[in-house]
């Protein structure tokens, strides 16, 4: 933000040295980034921060100078005369995107004389780096840069119509700028039309149609309040930025509409004459009721390490244009200002108190006191879930929270009711709430294929949003996997997810029918009889649709139930001194008998004699093994607290091991 020096003469008294006036603003929070002399004029860089758009205005910078320096604030008065004929005999205003567009002003002023500014005007612009127009453009530009406040002005003979109509873009909608380029708008953004086509892009650029001209003789003023996040996607997706739009994508002060509104039509009247309509047309909401903040003087104290006065930090609170409610001797409960939006905890108020009373006040070894925190369960156990993940080869993604219908629709296992729609689109086409996250990966996938990749092991951490029949829908955190391996690899690794949180509770695998998946490579994971996730190997069609070219796995595990079984607190259990016994198994089972019921019935039937329990191979052959059948080979590993196990003691165990895979899953034990 560059500010003139000359004009902030007109709003409060500039008697410190220029180096001073830089280095104060600096230590207040706005970074001196250079000053260039422009004629008679200083021209003051500024960072100013995305907290503080009150400051992107001649007016707020000099409210903080009257503030450090403890002097007056002249503001302009802002009175325009009006005539006796209503606004609402020459104009109308239907406001129809009030999600997009809160509050809508319009004032009219007839019989304008377009002309060249006075110089006075010409070079406050030029010190900012503006060029003259005439006078009522330039009039618009001297107001959005005093107060921060953008506006526009209309042609109003060439509104057809005579008339405004704030509402959504159509799809595909031409509009052409006052740059003269032509922009094809989507849905979502904000246009200002009249009765036939749009006039102006709402909060970024007017039209060419409705521009000022030396032929103009009546005005339309505009003054707006926008949705931020709405001018911010426009302006980015048509990659159109402005000096308004810069501002809009900021909170702006909702006061400032009208008062911005009122200097303009003053300033019109004094350089272009003719006469202002009575009255204003003023749709949409009022600004909403804002809500005290308590500052206790103890915490200063504690958190700045010095004290401050109780009447100074009541004296700088109010100097800042906060309205103090009450106080006693141990608070302060004051209501911000509007245009301080980012007032809204005590912290805030303390660093007002801290930048105003200077923070080179603060010594540099001052001692504050601090107050040990920990980390919640949920922390920690998420922090071992990274570890392991990025221990067995994955990198850590991060998507966008919306997707496509297409992606939307191709995998959601979580539920079958339709996503929920985004307002605006994050992404061009990226307009639904995820229900899953492994579309999102795929895609991840898919670009690191085109980058030729070899290696491409990705898990997400994030949440999904299942809708519900009335109110939100639920959040839930899941994590994401998707990687190159086998189906019996990736559900290893949840298996390891399982053994390094120490969870107590057996999983269970269940077979489950999904589209996208391959079938007898995708399975439902269990923990305690509620659903913990899926794995599968994507199918063909399923790397079709992703535009995949090779063999691709996923996992989705509901982090809640995962850390819910998790036992984060570590256990010591003592170590037998006595030799450990081995015993290999080979069953022969059913095809359709999973590794996890034989596991189960195993674990279940070991006894406390039963260590360790592996898995070793699979064996098919139609000659070696009967039709429909399958060979099995586990490990079994035995010991005993309380001695050494004899072969007999082993082989007692192991012969009850297999009679209840005899007579729980049909097996037999194979010589």
């Amino acid at each position: 933000m560059i500010v003139s020096r000359n004009w902030l003469k007109q709003y409060t008294a500039l008697d410190m040295p220029l180096e001073q006036l830089e280095h104060r603003l600096m230590m207040a929070g706005l970074n001196h980034e250079g000053t260039e002399t422009i004629g008679h004029d200083f021209a003051i860089d500024l960072e100013v921060t995305s907290n503080r758009p009150d400051c992107l205005g001649h007016l707020g910078v000099a409210r903080e100078i009257a503030v450090l320096w403890g002097q007056e604030l002249t503001f302009p008065a802002a009175s325009p005369s009006e005539s006796n004929t209503p606004v609402t005999e020459l104009t109308k205003v239907t406001l129809e995107a009030k999600a997009i567009c809160p509050r809508y002003t319009a004032r009219v002023i007839r019989g304008v004389k377009i002309g060249p500014s006075p110089a006075w005007l010409v070079d406050r612009l030029a010190t900012l780096g503006i060029g003259p127009v005439n006078n009522v453009v330039d009039i618009t530009n001297y107001v959005l840069f005093e107060c921060g406040q953008p506006l526009h002005a209309f042609d109003l003979a060439r509104l057809k119509g005579s008339q405004i109509v704030v509402r959504e873009a159509r799809e595909g909608e031409k509009f052409e700028a006052i740059n003269h380029k032509t922009y094809e708008l989507t849905a979502g953004m904000c246009v200002i039309a009249d009765a036939d086509r749009p006039v102006a892009l709402g909060g970024v650029m007017g039209g060419a149609d409705t521009e000022v001209s030396s032929k103009t003789t009546d005005l339309l003023i505009e003054s707006a309040a926008f949705d931020s996040m709405s001018i911010r996607t426009t302006a980015r997706r048509l990659n159109l930025h402005s000096p308004s739009s810069y501002r809009f994508e900021r909170a702006l002060d909702p006061e400032g509409v009208d008062w911005a509104s009122r200097r303009c039509c003053e300033l019109i009247l004094e350089l272009a004459g003719g006469e202002l309509a009575a009255g204003v047309i003023d749709t949409g909401a009022v600004a909403d009721v804002r809500e005290s903040v308590a500052l206790r003087f103890p915490q200063v104290e504690r958190i700045l390490g010095i004290p401050v006065a109780a009447e100074e930090v009541r004296s700088i609170l109010t100097s800042l244009g906060n309205v103090e409610q009450s106080a006693d001797d141990e608070q302060v409960e004051v209501l911000p200002p509007t245009w301080r939006s980012d007032l809204t905890r005590e912290i805030d108020l303390i660093e007002e108190v801290a930048r105003i009373h200077g923070y080179d006040k603060i010594p540099e070894d001052v001692s504050v006191p601090m107050a040990r925190s920990a980390r919640t369960d949920h922390d920690r156990g998420l922090e071992k879930v990274r570890q392991v993940l990025t221990a067995l080869g994955y990198d850590e993604a991060m998507t966008i929270s919306a997707v496509s219908e297409d992606w939307s629709a191709a995998y959601s296992p979580w539920s079958d009711a339709p996503p929920l729609r985004c307002s605006t689109p994050v992404l061009r086409g990226a307009n639904y709430l995820r229900r899953s996250l492994v579309p999102s990966l795929l895609g991840a996938r898919r670009i690191n294929e085109t980058l030729a990749n070899e290696v491409i092991e990705l898990f997400e951490i994030a949440k999904v949003y299942l809708p519900q029949v009335e109110g939100l829908p639920e959040e839930h955190l899941m994590l994401g996997l998707t990687s190159g391996e086998d189906f019996l690899t990736v559900k290893g690794a949840i298996e390891s997810l399982l053994l390094r949180l120490h969870c107590k509770v057996v999983i269970e695998v269940h077979d489950i029918s999904e589209t996208m998946l391959t079938p007898g490579c995708c399975c439902e994971l269990r923990l305690g009889g509620e659903t913990l996730g899926y794995v599968g190997q994507v199918s063909d069609a399923g790397l079709k649709r992703f535009e995949l070219r090779r063999p691709t796995t996923v996992a989705e595990v509901k982090l809640s139930t995962l850390l819910s079984a998790a036992v984060l607190v570590p256990q010591y259990a003592p170590q037998s001194p006595y030799p450990a016994v081995d015993r290999d198994i080979n069953l022969e089972v059913d095809q359709s008998v999973r590794w996890a019921d034989i596991e189960a019935v195993v674990t279940a039937h070991g006894g406390n004699h039963l260590e360790r329990l592996d898995y070793r191979d699979t064996y098919r052959d139609d000659q070696l093994v009967a039709a429909g059948k399958k060979s099995v080979l586990l490990s079994a590993v035995f010991r005993w607290a309380d001695g050494t196990l004899t072969n007999q003691q082993v082989d007692q165990v192991r012969d009850a091991m297999v009679a209840a895979c005899r007579d729980e899953l049909g097996a037999e034990l194979r010589g």
